[in-house]
């Protein structure tokens, strides 16, 4: 199989976006993004420049692709519904380093803690550096943090997980002792459990770009991705295949947006309100009551997904597991598809693996 070729990255727009450790340029490039300088500068924070009008949205995000290709999703559909916001200006992404973007030499799990990849942006959001935050939903804890709301969720992308390989047309395919390279537990116990034979490198850290290219430097010789960035991002023809929900269940939230801003910012709840995906929203709740039910520590592999089948109902599975993946334990539940009833089909679900699962298994 001939090697996978790496795709333009697609976020780009007039302006620059300067960041706390080096600056990219924003016009348009043909095939990457071009590191501009590097330098050490004191702000916390960075800003998109394009005229010194004071912004009347300030956009708080991460600074790796996809986080940008979501902040920037995210100005367009604020634009498209509010179309005074087009104007020059009108609208600064900011771009904040948090925890999970600095310790890139040990696994996640290895880290702890909560909110690795959120807790700097809320920060910034309640201190007002920034109006609202975009944040990808299954890096958002349980909680809130004090003084914000999250009620907005834009249309949710393709929740499944995408097989990247150099070599093999699947996971099945595979020869035993093959590595696959993948950070997330869930991933990891999931495929162990069907394949055994198979070895996971647990430390496989970065941006998509990243880790694509170690895939080319054979450091690994398979990896998965979430196909929902990697179509963001204009990436697809990187894909191997696509796992199917059984074969992989998606991490709570997979796939989906989330803006958050202050509890007593009225005008800028206002303006996200109308971008909220109302089916979105709700499923992500119904998979986020699972969450907080099960209250997983750091190394416990958890998975669910809520949908909304041809009748309109709620249809939800849920998976948590060992690490190593030989004890899978899963549910599933069917519902009406109305918030009270989704958020008592997320907690009943997660219960009831609670119980099986018994005591010890969620510990750290």
């Amino acid at each position: 199989m001939e090697t996978l070729p790496f795709c333009p990255v697609n976020f780009a727009r007039p302006g620059s976006v300067s960041l706390v450790d080096f600056s990219f340029n924003t016009r348009p490039f043909p095939t990457s993004i071009r590191k501009q300088s590097l330098g050490i500068t004191r702000a916390s924070v960075a800003v998109e420049t394009q005229n010194p009008k004071l912004a009347l949205i300030k956009i708080g995000t991460r600074g790796s692709p996809l986080a940008l290709a979501q902040a920037y999703q995210t100005k367009d559909k604020l634009i498209a519904s509010h179309p005074h916001l087009a104007e020059d200006g009108a609208i600064e992404i900011v771009i904040i380093k948090t925890t999970g973007d600095k310790i890139l030499s040990q696994p996640l799990a290895d880290i702890g803690g909560k909110g690795l990849f959120t807790k700097e942006i809320d920060e910034a959001l309640i201190n007002g550096d920034v109006d609202i935050a975009v944040h990808s939903m299954k890096d958002v804890p349980t909680y809130l943090p004090d003084k914000t709301i999250l009620p907005c969720n834009l249309l949710r992308e393709d929740v499944r997980d995408a097989f990247i390989c150099l070599t093999a047309s699947s996971l099945a395919d595979l020869p035993a002792g093959s590595v696959i390279g993948t950070a997330s537990l869930r991933r990891k116990s999931q495929i162990l459990h069907r394949y055994p034979a198979l070895k996971v490198e647990e430390n496989f850290r970065g941006n998509v770009q990243t880790r694509l290219k170690k895939l080319n430097e054979k450091v690994v010789q398979a990896t998965l991705l979430a196909l929902a960035g990697l179509k963001r991002l204009n990436m697809t023809e990187n894909v191997t295949s696509i796992l199917s929900l059984d074969e992989m269940l998606p991490a709570v939230a997979q796939g989906a947006i989330g803006i958050a801003c202050r509890s007593n910012d009225d005008k800028m709840a206002e303006y996200i309100d109308k971008l909220n995906h109302e089916e979105t929203r709700l499923a992500v709740a119904c998979e986020r009551a699972f969450l907080l039910t099960l209250d997983g520590s750091c190394r416990t592999p958890i998975a669910g997904y809520a949908s909304k089948d041809a009748d309109g109902n709620c249809i939800f599975k849920g998976l948590v597991a060992s690490p190593d993946g030989t004890r899978v334990l899963e549910t599933s539940r069917k519902g009406p598809y109305t918030y009270k009833e989704m958020m008592e089909i997320g907690k009943d679900a997660g219960e009831e693996l609670l119980k099986l699962a018994g005591p010890g298994f969620f510990g750290c």
